[in-house]
């Protein structure tokens, strides 16, 4: 099945095209209406006073080329079809209708239908007395004894360095020439552990099986110059970095973070983190990304490149872009950390003995511990079934510090808090949290001197505005909320019996107004009572015998 948002696979590329222009940040592009299979993206404040630098080639790098369209990069970008270069023709119109007296450089990734298309056209552009210079960028290190490297992610800092000079207003051979030199100080290599999905397609690939990478695989799913058998980051950095650093040896370098447009802001952070604690983190001036600057759909991967600095090209990265893909270049400094005090908020209590309230903690905890198996399997129905073991856990801690004589079992108030305080520690998820802040408020109005059942109520009554249920939402609070009302009325055996009602009801709930349960269909919920309630109907029931 394939796994691509598309509408009109014919018009997919022109479908991108526009709404990656109409939401283009500057305002400054407009696509050329020439012929409907000629897809030009162009500066819309060109005035052909300066040279044109126009790039391109197969869609599905994005944001290259058209997102470098704009002032200090690209002048055009001339998009082909997805994976594919564009036309003769289309080359030739986007030449024609930037290029002044200035003339015009072409910026191409060395692959064979970009170099042919893009040569041809350049050709054709020059019989129409047109100025056209052309550069190709060859920066993949994949396989070095290869005679002609693909250009990969370093292109974008070639276009970022021509279109600076061209920006400055320096003549075509001079823009040439430093594009050129920017290539020769350039080196790329990228690391995936997933190809990318086709539209329309429904193979699966599984060349590269769990638990390896390729490297050096192309950007359009080309398979890699070798695997690694790990997906540990700091392992695969350190490869690419020796490899990258074997080919371009000493120096000051600016390090482009290159998302192959599948992998998570999270995972490229990472990525991140171990490049800065990398072999080359002492020669790196400059970061660029991480970002997806070159990328090949949705491919689980990244690259990096490393561009040799000199003072021009180090001009030329920091010099202001209007485009809509290129990432502004920061100045590469270690974590920077502010020494900052612990908040220590701890309960400050003195353990006491109380034989009648130790009976009643060692009631509801042995209760909960013996309920774990009977929860999970009812959480499991309706919830993601672990609402036993949590409760038990937190059970399990409370039970442990009164075997060992460490809870304040004659001062209640305190003993509530820190109850609180502990199930919020130990007590995974929501739960912990909801009933920490249960035991906590409870604690806090007891110890106001108002009467145990009032304060558990006022407890509850947190616990709902903070947890955002109530009543009737088929949560533990269906058999908590009646039982301490009946409390506060009667007795524990009022109590047991209100909870155990509650508890029941929930069975005929078709619809969960919060939790884990809210998020399962009515048909799952139907006859199964809510875990939470049954533990606190089955805590209530032990307490009144």
């Amino acid at each position: 099945m394939s796994r691509f948002f598309f509408n009109d696979r014919k018009q997919l590329v022109n479908d991108a095209l526009e709404g990656m222009l109409i939401s283009a940040p500057h305002g400054n592009l407009v696509k050329l209406d020439i012929d409907p299979a000629i897809r030009i993206v162009a500066r819309a404040d060109w005035d052909k006073s300066r040279v044109a630098v126009i790039s391109g080639g197969g869609s599905g790098h994005e944001p290259a080329h058209a997102g470098f369209v704009g002032k200090g990069m690209l002048t055009a970008a001339v998009c082909g079809d997805l994976f594919a270069s564009p036309s003769v023709d289309a080359v030739l119109n986007a030449i024609v209708a930037v290029t002044g007296e200035s003339g015009c450089l072409l910026i191409v990734k060395n692959y064979t239908g970009d170099r042919l298309n893009f040569g041809l056209a350049a050709e054709k552009a020059k019989r129409l007395g047109l100025k056209v210079e052309m550069v190709i960028v060859s920066d993949d290190i994949a396989l070095p004894e290869n005679k002609q490297p693909r250009g990969i992610a370093g292109t974008a800092l070639v276009h970022k360095i021509a279109g600076y000079a061209a920006e400055q207003g320096h003549p075509l051979t001079e823009v040439r020439d430093l594009a050129r030199q920017a290539c020769d100080n350039l080196w790329s290599l990228g690391a995936a552990m997933q190809t990318c999905n086709l539209p329309g397609s429904d193979d699966e690939e599984g060349r590269i099986r769990p638990g390896q990478v390729e490297l050096g695989l192309g950007i359009h799913g080309e398979p890699g110059a070798s695997v690694m058998e790990t997906q540990n980051s700091r392992e695969i950095v350190a490869t690419l970095v020796e490899a990258l650093m074997a080919q371009a040896g000493e120096g000051r370098f600016a390090v482009l973070i290159n998302n192959l447009g599948g992998v998570s802001a999270l995972e490229m952070a990472i990525l991140t983190k171990e490049l800065a604690h990398s072999a080359l983190s002492d020669r790196i001036a400059w970061l660029i990304g991480p970002a997806p600057l070159v990328s090949a759909l949705d491919m689980k991967g990244f690259s990096l490149s490393l561009l040799k600095l000199n003072a021009t090209f180090e001009k030329a990265l920091q010099a202001e872009t209007m485009t809509l893909g290129w990432q502004t270049p920061v100045a590469f400094a270690p974590l920077r950390t502010q020494p900052q005090q612990a908040l220590q908020d701890r309960v400050e209590f003195t353990p006491s003995e109380n034989a009648s309230v130790a009976g009643l903690v060692a009631t509801v905890t042995r209760t909960l511990i013996a309920l774990e198996d009977r929860l999970n399997a009812l959480d499991a129905k309706v919830g993601d079934g672990d609402t036993g073991s949590t409760f038990a856990q937190g059970a399990r801690d409370i039970a442990q510090r009164l075997e060992q004589n460490a809870l304040p079992l004659n001062d209640l108030p305190a003993l509530l808090v820190v109850t609180g305080e502990r199930l919020a520690t130990v007590m995974g998820g929501s739960s912990g949290v909801l009933m920490s802040i249960f035991f906590t408020a409870a604690g806090q109005t007891l110890q106001e001197g108002k009467p145990l059942a009032e304060s558990l109520l006022n407890g509850l009554a947190q616990m709902k505005q903070y947890g955002g249920a109530d009543l009737g939402d088929r949560t533990l609070i269906d058999a908590l909320q009646p039982a301490l009302e009946a409390l506060q009325k009667e007795d524990i055996q009022a109590a047991a019996q209100a909870a155990k009602t509650g508890a029941e009801a929930t069975a005929g709930m078709q619809k969960a107004g919060a939790g884990r349960s809210s998020y399962v269909n009515k048909e799952n919920l139907d006859g199964v009572t809510d875990p939470g309630a049954v533990a606190v109907a089955e805590v209530f029931a032990a307490l009144a015998r």
